[in-house]
């Protein structure tokens, strides 16, 4: 499975030219309503438009998604089926892909990408959900013909109708690599990840199959909706009571909810709480329970966008009377972290976070540095298709400079929590120990500690001194964190 296919906008020209197969040129599209038989379905409208605005616009599901039910007061089953269909058309992407060039007979970039975009809504209907084969080849046909006429519909019947004469499970044995000769292949594509991907993981893992497969299949479902109660403005137990969800499992801060709009909970919109995974909050909380001697309460969050964390901190802080110097190099970024941290002991400074200008001396350092992301991929469904392994290198270089300045920053004795949304070695203990290994008086401690809570104990932990967090394990972002500190004088 490739990265990105079907992003080719080919053939598009003048006069009669066409491109790849269904195409037809925007400007010639049947504007007739003789040849809308039906209504176009709002949900998978919406679908559909979302998915082309990734493609063709880079455009993050998770976020154009939500905007644009509201514009067009799509509600109830239809928001929450136009949500399956995104999410999971988007996640699945690479399956969907082979499945369907293998139907079309022909590869996914001679399929032009409008055209391409409903094949792939309808053969995640056909595939993974419960929806009628009769409903997914027709509404899919009803989409493409109310923009592009006849032939093109034409098409998608065909290709759509070849689909559905295989379940997901026999199209998976016609099309992955047998699993006797290549184990990661057969499972990243049974999965929907590229392979690159499912080979970090494997690694990350310490090499077991098991663990492997588990992993895939926890990132390829759709996570569930963690909420964070705002320590001295609400509890746990009464957002879980106010909210309908269920107190978290390992934050004392974590609810989970079960399903619905979190923008509607009454403590989300008064920021008393927020959406985030509980990992993330376990590495916010780690910070400031961390053994420092003699804190005077100067706190630092060094990467501090989109806020979550720094709002977490800075509750925390405003109940142990210390302050939060909050970094983020981008101006808009900043602007929302002062108003998700409100009147919270949090001043927000636009600076690059390895030149900041800060003078030494923190007791607390949070470092959740940029990273790529493979931690929480099954919340943003097209970032694994987007990412590649020289984004990782490039990143390394970035993280490895953050944590060899947070280390100047910090006061002897002082603890940096580094984490990545990200379990590639190469993005955590090896970029831990490289700086370790070079910033004289830097060593590790044990992070463990700092996320015993709750059920969060003794096996959960791993071997130390670092934390990688999974979702097939925890129910969390495969988040990583590691604790450091700098002796001397």
């Amino acid at each position: 499975m490739s990265g990105a296919p079907g992003n080719r906008r080919q053939g598009r020209g003048d006069g009669d030219r066409r491109g790849p197969r269904g195409s037809r040129p925007r400007d010639q599209r049947p504007r007739d309503a003789k040849l809308r038989d039906k209504d176009v379905d709002v949900a998978r409208e919406a679908a559909r438009d979302v998915l082309r605005a990734v493609r063709e616009q880079s455009a993050y599901a998770n976020l154009l998604l939500p905007r644009l039910l509201r514009e067009r007061r799509i509600t109830g089953r239809d928001a929450a089926f136009a949500t399956e269909l995104t999410y999971g058309s988007a996640r699945a992407q690479g399956l969907l892909d082979a499945v369907i060039a293998s139907a079309a007979g022909r590869g996914i970039d001679e399929i032009d990408g409008d055209v391409l975009d409903v094949l792939r809504l309808g053969a995640y209907q056909l595939l993974r959900t419960r929806t009628s084969p009769h409903a997914a080849v027709s509404t899919s046909v009803d989409l493409v013909r109310s923009e592009s006429g006849m032939g093109p519909a034409g098409f998608v019947n065909a290709v759509l109708r070849k689909i559905s004469q295989r379940d997901e499970g026999l199209w998976i044995d016609q099309l992955a690599p047998p699993m006797a000769e290549d184990m990661i292949g057969n499972l990243a594509f049974r999965y929907a990840h590229p392979r690159w991907i499912a080979e970090v993981f494997f690694a990350a893992l310490g090499g077991s199959a098991g663990q492997l497969q588990a992993a895939l299949a926890a990132d390829d479902e759709r996570p569930p909706v963690h909420l964070v109660a705002r320590p001295g403005m609400i509890t746990a137990e009464e957002l879980a009571l106010t909210s309908g969800g269920d107190v978290g499992r390992f934050s004392p801060y974590c609810v989970y909810l079960p399903g619905g709009d979190p923008g509607g909970i009454d403590a989300v919109r008064d920021g008393f709480a927020g959406v985030q995974d509980e990992g993330s909050q376990l590495v916010a909380r780690a910070v400031t329970v961390a053994d420092v001697d003699q804190d005077g309460g100067r706190w630092l969050d060094m990467c501090a966008g989109p806020g979550g964390k720094a709002a977490l901190m800075g509750s925390i802080a405003d109940i142990d009377g210390a302050r939060i110097d909050a970094l983020e190099v981008s101006g808009h970024r900043a602007e929302l972290i002062r108003k998700i941290t409100g009147d919270l002991p949090v001043d927000v400074r636009v600076a690059d976070a390895r030149d900041s200008g800060l003078e030494p001396g923190y007791d607390r350092i949070l470092l959740d540095a940029p990273c790529s992301g493979l931690g929480s991929l099954r919340r943003r469904p097209e970032a694994r298709w987007r990412r590649t392994p020289g984004d990782v290198a490039e990143l390394v270089v970035l993280q490895t400079e953050l944590l060899t300045e947070a280390l100047r920053l910090v006061k002897p004795g002082g603890v940096v929590v580094y984490s990545t949304c990200s379990p590639h070695p190469a993005e955590t203990v090896e970029v831990v120990d490289a700086v370790v290994a070079v910033v004289p008086g830097a060593r590790q401690l044990d992070a463990r500690p700092l996320v015993t809570v709750g059920e969060l104990t003794g096996p959960l932990l791993g071997a130390g001194p670092h934390v990688q967090l999974w979702p097939h394990l925890h129910g969390t972002d495969a988040m990583f964190l590691a604790a450091v500190t700098r002796d001397g004088q």
